[in-house]
């Protein structure tokens, strides 16, 4: 995988060249390589908190109807790993998406978390069998916690 400025010209090339959803294409591209690379199941759950504050991006009860799409039809005996950046949000609404992901796969959940999962994003990291946080300073490489 590229840094960020060689993602964001593949997108924008991808856009020149008529893709109306290039971001989506260059996600879908990179998650099925992750995916590839450790033979495991592999979503994405994140929000743009960051670059638009003044959108409401917390975890919520509708939240689970996402997990629920993105898995269907996943390969349960292949684990999941989740990439999680968020904000946080509802209590109950993490606890039961984090029953139903282990309903789903068991214990056989990796969360990676590329930057930040605050408050209840936390409590779905902690929930996984194994967590790995990827520092970004001061050295390359990451922190792997396992449960």
């Amino acid at each position: 995988m590229g840094s960020v400025t060689e993602i964001l010209h593949e997108i924008q090339s991808l856009a020149a060249g008529g893709d109306k959803a290039s971001c989506d294409t260059v996600r879908r591209k990179y998650l099925a390589q992750l995916s590839a690379h450790t033979g495991r199941n592999t979503i994405a759950y994140y929000s743009g908190f960051l670059a638009k504050p003044e959108i409401d991006s917390e975890i919520t009860d509708e939240d689970k109807h996402g997990f629920m799409g993105a898995i269907h039809g996943l390969e349960r005996a292949k684990g999941l790993d989740l990439l999680i950046h968020t904000p946080g949000g509802n209590i109950a609404a993490t606890q039961s998406l984090v029953d139903y992901l282990h309903r789903m796969f068991g214990t056989d959940i990796r969360a990676i978390v590329p930057q930040i999962a605050m408050s209840a994003g936390t409590m779905l990291a902690c929930s996984c069998k194994e967590t790995r946080v990827c520092p970004h300073f001061p050295s390359p490489g990451d922190l792997t916690v396992t449960l």
